[in-house]
């Protein structure tokens, strides 16, 4: 045997003895768990990862072009959004993802100027934000 059939070997014994220590395991499924463990072992190497997708970075004009004050155009699909958390979502994607893929600075807005204004405006005119009741104050009471 060369040494890289051994050290497959030693890889396999010692993975699957970890596994059956640790794990309920029938007798008949051990010759499996083996054959199994050492022909993924040696597929590790032969398994080439999914190709990367490369991202156009938008220059600093069209970055600039994209923030309206009615909607923030989106890099995945050039349409126009009021806010864009909802529709990274369903691209399967976090607000910090997309300003990553795209090269976009961590203060990009991701809700329009407009929208976030009507929403704000909102908020006041609700009392939102507004110095709640004062705690009760603590003290000996008179009885």
């Amino acid at each position: 045997m060369d040494d890289e059939t051994t050290s497959l070997l030693d890889m396999t014994v010692g993975i699957v003895a970890n596994y059956v220590g640790n794990n309920a395991i029938r007798p008949d499924e051990v010759a499996a768990l083996i054959s199994s463990t050492y022909s993924a072992l040696q597929n590790v190497g032969e398994q080439q990862g999914e190709p990367v997708e490369v991202y156009e970075q938008p220059s600093a004009a069209q970055v600039r072009r994209s923030i309206t004050d009615n909607g923030l155009v989106s890099f995945i699909d050039g349409k126009t959004y009021q806010s864009l958390k909802r529709h990274l979502g369903t691209h399967g994607l976090t607000p910090a993802d997309y300003r990553d893929r795209f090269g976009l600075k961590d203060d990009y807005p991701m809700v329009s100027p407009a929208y976030s204004a009507k929403r704000s405006e909102l908020a006041k005119a609700l009392g939102l934000g507004q110095k709640g009741r004062q705690p009760a104050r603590r003290g000996r009471s008179k009885a």
